[in-house]
């Protein structure tokens, strides 16, 4: 093997190992990001329970959604309604 082919092939086990960090850290982030949606969503739903305003805010987000799929996933949900006794 020449110096030029082994050099050629130290690029491409380079290029290779970057695109395998790069790939791993961009699944770090979206699942830390889904995480994080996850607890803003969780701590919404259980504020909605005890303070309508956040009942209204799960309304209007609601709303919000296109997806056929989406809606799909809210399909016989009840939100939380706060206790009125």
């Amino acid at each position: 093997m020449t110096p030029i082919e082994k050099a050629k092939q130290q690029v491409e086990q380079a290029k290779a190992r970057y695109q395998t960090l790069l790939a791993k850290q961009n699944a770090e982030e979206r699942k830390l990001d889904t995480r994080r949606k996850v607890i803003i969503g969780g701590l919404l739903i259980d504020a909605a329970g005890k303070d309508e305003r956040f009942g209204r805010i799960i309304d209007e987000l609601r709303e919000r959604i296109t997806r056929d799929h989406d809606h799909k996933a809210f399909e016989g949900w009840q939100k939380p309604e706060p206790d009125r006794s």
